[in-house]
């Protein structure tokens, strides 16, 4: 009689994770040597509001040895780009890998006076996904996507939360105290030490005594269980910093001179020809008239102090990797979810807006046996998810707005998958805390197109003339040229996509499409 070993028999007998399995025939008493594709261990490094353009590794003037030794060994990719430049929306893309419009979050959730508080269950995600394919699956740290949202996706491991309440649908947060405070700036009151707590802060305490350190703690706690684990892993830790307020003890706070920091050209620059949006604030620190250039420089130099302590956060959690030994088997992702403003355009944390400091994010990926290389083609935040998926074997939960990073990870800019693909990033900003705004973005190497259908006046910028985006170049008549490419080339992302606004765009466009 022929034995038949059917995929569900094999899946139960052979222990998950390896990479053949051995069954014996109880009639001929042969070993049946069963081959099964090795799935892999993949730890994510998530940061909220982390700029791309701090670190050592990209010429920043923040000294990041443990960050830059994980891009020296990984791959760099130095031109990625999030997909809304708000937590909320862009982790949701991350997990989902899919735009707002389909997995139905693209608001901030759980924070005045948004109408969201939760990316919807049914979207399972990458966490789902992992936990049905047999995955320890664990989170660390902040999720922002609803309360309890990854121990109901399947999270085994589920620690240090604490961004979001441990109930689902309860009140949002409110900024009432952050108003009076930013009222009180306009009237020379200051916060303890002289210091402005909604934009920077000197902590009590050291490393060991912060909110951040609690999550090092914890995430050394997964990897211990991890490594005695026989099961393939999937794990995210992810931290508030160095999101605004800016906030760091001794030895960060007084790491950088604020008198003797270099600012870019846009730093506190007018803002001449553009969107009325940008003059709103949609978060009581949005208020910065009673703002100096000290306090701006202030603001600025506790950010880098953030990254100089993200960077120790880095290399402990890589450290206990190695020395739990299972460094070399794991692939890393290292990320943040957007950038985050500090004083260009006069502009402080984030908004309805697509300025490089907020559409551009820190990508860093290693995988186990890669060639290190750098990658400078445009890569969105949902490319990570057909990435991952493929790197850990995960069926496949429907509609993915992506592309693969692998060919990239694997072959540089030259690859043959990417050889007649545009070189585009699609952003958009939907909604910020309740308030709609619907901008749509288009970014090529050397343009930036953003269409703004609440306002009147759109924007265009030449990034090789340009590259602090000062000159909005929307009426400019030697670049109609220029703009109709760019309006075809986000028409046709939208249509890729099943964008709902293409509608509304190609009405607004029709003589340029």
């Amino acid at each position: 009689m022929k034995k038949i070993w059917t995929k569900s028999i094999l899946s139960t007998v052979c222990a998950i994770g390896l990479s053949s399995c051995a069954l014996t025939d109880s009639q001929t008493g042969n070993v049946l040597q069963i081959e099964k594709e090795k799935k892999s261990n993949v730890l994510v490094l998530f940061f909220d509001d982390m700029r791309f353009d701090t670190f050592s590794y990209r010429g920043g003037p923040v000294n990041t040895p443990n960050i830059d030794a994980l891009a020296n060994e990984g791959v760099q990719f130095n031109n990625a780009m999030t997909t809304t430049g708000l937590c909320s929306p862009s982790r949701a893309a991350l997990y989902t890998g899919r735009w707002g419009h389909k997995n139905g979050l693209d608001d901030n959730v759980d924070l005045y006076h948004s109408r969201q508080s939760e990316l919807d269950l049914k979207e399972g995600g990458l966490i789902r996904r992992a936990a049905d394919a047999g995955y320890l699956v664990g989170h660390v740290g902040k999720w922002h996507l609803g309360a309890r949202g990854t121990e109901l996706r399947g999270a085994e491991i589920d620690l240090a939360q604490g961004h979001e309440p441990r109930e689902r649908f309860t009140r949002p947060y409110t900024p009432y105290s952050k108003v009076k405070q930013v009222e009180g700036y306009y009237k020379g009151k200051l916060d303890k030490n002289g210091e402005k707590h909604e934009y920077w802060i000197t902590l009590d305490g050291t490393y060991e005594d912060t909110e951040a350190y609690k999550k090092v703690v914890a995430g050394k706690q997964m990897l211990k269980q991890v490594a005695k684990d026989e099961r393939p892993f999937f794990g995210v830790i992810s931290f508030n910093q160095p999101h605004p307020a800016y906030r760091v003890p001794e030895p960060y706070a007084s790491m950088f001179d604020p008198k003797t920091l270099k600012l870019p050209k846009n730093h506190l620059s007018k803002r001449v020809n553009k969107p009325l949006a940008q003059e709103g604030i949609w978060w009581p620190w949005h208020d910065v008239g009673h703002m100096s250039d000290m306090d701006w420089r202030k603001s600025r130099a506790y950010y880098y102090g953030a990254i100089a302590m993200v960077d120790r956060i880095v290399g402990e959690l890589i450290q206990t990797a190695k020395d739990e030994g299972v460094y070399d088997d794991l692939t890393i992702v290292l990320l943040g979810d957007q950038g985050s403003m500090l004083g260009e355009h006069s502009l402080y944390d984030k908004g309805p807006y697509a300025y490089d400091e907020l559409m551009r994010m820190p990508l860093i990926i290693k995988r186990p046996g890669n060639a290190p290389k750098i990658v400078n083609r445009q890569v969105s935040m949902l490319d990570l998810t057909p990435t991952l998926a493929e790197i850990m074997h995960l069926e496949n939960d429907g509609d993915v707005d992506g592309f693969s990073l692998n060919p990239l990870i694997e072959k540089g800019d030259n690859a043959e998958e990417y050889k007649d693909k545009e070189d585009t990033a699609l952003y958009a900003y939907e909604w910020y805390n309740g308030s709609w705004f619907g901008i749509r973005a288009i970014r090529t190497p050397e343009m930036k197109f953003v269409w703004n259908p609440g306002d009147t006046r759109d924007e265009l910028y030449d990034l090789k003339a340009d590259p602090v985006e000062l000159n909005n170049l929307i009426g400019n008549k030697n670049y109609t040229v220029k703009l109709t490419k760019m309006a075809k080339l986000l028409e046709k992302e939208l249509v890729r996509v099943s964008d709902p606004s293409v509608a509304k765009f190609r009405h607004h466009y029709k003589d340029y499409l």
